[in-house]
């Protein structure tokens, strides 16, 4: 939890708009009880049976989460990877990069 309650002070202090971490399940309810009570809006993803995926964040990114992470991260196109990538504030060069691989990894597939 002494991740997430820095990456609470993070988005609060305004170096972040959107935060993705990853916790265990059993945590969710006091990860949920402090976003509630910072009026933060958040997006639970289900991972496994014991991980969740926890987005929080500026209300407007919350939702873009919302309709474009409806199935595992890893099954995003290569847009909505790139989009999420650099929502999260991942470095645009290497955003690039890992799309450009994605993008063609895939075209080869269609072949």
């Amino acid at each position: 939890m002494k991740v997430f309650v820095h990456h609470v002070y993070e988005y609060k202090k305004g170096l972040r708009n959107l935060v993705l971490h990853t916790m265990s399940r059993m945590m969710v309810a006091t990860a949920k009880e402090r976003l509630d009570n910072s009026n933060i809006d958040y997006y639970i993803q289900d991972v496994t049976a014991s991980k969740v995926n926890v987005f929080f964040g500026a209300k407007e990114c919350v939702s873009i989460v919302k309709k474009i992470c409806n199935k595992p991260l890893n099954e995003l196109s290569p847009e909505e990877d790139f989009m999420l990538g650099i929502m999260l504030g991942y470095d645009r060069k290497i955003q690039c990069d890992r799309y450009l691989t994605r993008s063609h990894y895939q075209e080869g597939m269609a072949s």
